[in-house]
């Protein structure tokens, strides 16, 4: 075997590899980061930067539940995490939930035990045990009547209530169920507008998180490139809209947003369904949305390289015409079988005659 061959086999290889790899663990996307750890499968889908990436190992391959033991460690935690999930108090079934919902949630966030005397004296908790979240300068205590399952609770806080949102960050915040307040503003040099709506946004989330935060995650995007694939068109910026990630749906304020007020009523609008709901995931819009993407994708390209986008675009659509042409002539060539075999078929009008005159007879 050469070396030529040699390299081929090892590609063919590798692929069947890959392929096998990607069945057996269900991997729909490349590229895909996974850890396996004790049998179970963990899916990075955050930002594919080193430092994400990091994070989401040292995460995963480190305890499930890491142990608060003094007062030190706990304030150490809380300056390195954003958001923090403690369970304090001793074995409980709480516990036990709580660990399941850690086994599966490890991917998004880290979770803590602490015992009650290592946490802050300003820390008041109606009783033992309880589950804790830690973030955006203060803290919050599940409570199973009100916020109903842990796992869920969990998913839903696990994020500040008022934050930048990148792409990745959003499509993770669709995965809670919640919808999503965003400021759309420039990348570099905000303008007053720009900075008065992130004002804006920011001062709702936490004036009214009692409200709104069971429903709404808040926060501002640099740039409207994503949001523009959402809506399938022009974004202005800055502007201000809400998107539902469950059905890739949007809602556009009905008039200018000047104040608090207004922003209230639009969030109530939504709510309760008074301001229509654009976009979706409906068969009509999933056509719109293909013909938009090939738009996107082939426009830039035709401008930078005219005769090879003609010829991408056209192409295609010369094979589609010879096979529309090759179909349309099989089937007048059969038409026209058919005829010549009935002409066959049919009796001629001597033998019509013959016959007639033998019947007489």
């Amino acid at each position: 075997m050469n070396m030529m061959e040699y390299m081929l086999h090892a590609h063919a290889d590798a692929v069947l590899l890959t392929a096998g790899l990607a069945k057996e663990f269900k991997v729909r996307g490349y590229p895909a980061i996974l850890m396996l750890k004790k049998d179970v499968k963990y899916n990075y889908s955050g930002p594919r930067t080193r430092e994400g990436i990091l994070d989401f190992a040292n995460r995963v391959g480190g305890p499930l539940v890491r142990s608060l033991s003094s007062l030190q460690l706990f304030q150490h935690a809380m300056d390195r995490h954003d958001v923090m999930f403690v369970y304090v108090g001793a074995t409980s079934p709480l516990k036990g939930n709580y660990t399941s919902a850690a086994e599966e949630l490890i991917i998004h966030t880290y979770f803590f035990s602490a015992s009650r005397d290592v946490l802050p004296k300003v820390v008041s908790l109606p009783s033992l045990p309880a589950v804790v979240v830690f973030k955006d300068g203060a803290y919050f205590t599940f409570n199973v009547e009100r916020d109903g399952d842990l796992k869920s609770w969990i998913n839903r806080e696990r994020f500040q209530n008022y934050m930048k949102i990148d792409s990745y960050t959003l499509y993770a915040m669709g995965e809670t169920g919640k919808l999503v307040l965003l400021a759309l503003v420039e990348a570099n040099s905000l303008c007053k507008e720009s900075l008065r709506y992130k004002s804006l946004v920011e001062k709702v989330s936490s004036e009214n998180r009692e409200t709104y935060s069971r429903h709404f995650h808040f926060g501002y995007m640099e740039g409207g490139d994503y949001i523009k694939g959402l809506v399938m068109g022009e974004v202005t910026l800055p502007s201000l809209i809400v998107v539902n990630l469950s059905n890739d749906g949007y809602f556009l304020p009905p008039g200018a947003m000047e104040t608090e007020r207004h922003l209230l009523d639009f969030l109530d609008g939504v709510l309760e369904s008074s301001i229509e709901c654009q976009g979706g995931n409906s068969v009509h819009q999933r056509i719109r949305r293909i013909i938009y993407d090939i738009q996107v994708t082939l426009t830039p390209l035709i401008s930078q390289a005219p005769l090879f986008g003609c010829f991408l675009v056209g192409f295609p659509l010369a094979i589609a015409i010879f096979f529309c042409y090759l179909c349309r002539k099989a089937r007048s060539n059969m038409s026209e079988d058919d005829d010549e075999g009935d002409a066959l078929s049919a009796p001629s009008p001597q033998s019509r005659k013959k016959l007639s005159d033998k019947k007489s007879d």
